[in-house]
């Protein structure tokens, strides 16, 4: 999946959450998306995104694959991983920022 695909998958899962009408009126979870399965789901995908990777890279040691379509597939695990590891910092942060909220 491409760099373009994450983003555009992640802009239309926020979009869907943003646009409930139930946002915020009621205490009942019930048909809302587990915060704890999204990420699950999204470290699945990143690793799954690795594995892809790493199955190209012995296809080409082996003399069949393309290096070019190892390099992509490198390049799109690191940028993977790297969106993976940035909303991690901005979740900690966020955490961090609420707990020094005075009560």
């Amino acid at each position: 999946m491409s760099t373009a695909a994450y983003a555009a998958n992640a802009y239309r899962l926020a979009q869907g959450l943003a646009n409930r009408p139930d946002r915020g009126q009621s205490a009942d979870t019930a048909g809302r998306p587990d915060f704890g399965q999204m990420v699950k789901a999204a470290i699945g995908e990143v690793a799954n995104q690795g594995r892809v990777s790493e199955n190209k890279a012995l296809a080409y040691a082996n003399g069949k694959a393309d290096v070019i379509d190892v390099v992509t597939a490198v390049a799109e695990t690191q940028t993977a991983f790297e969106t993976m590891v940035t909303l991690r910092d901005k979740v900690i942060s966020a955490y961090e920022e609420i707990m020094k909220m005075p009560i």
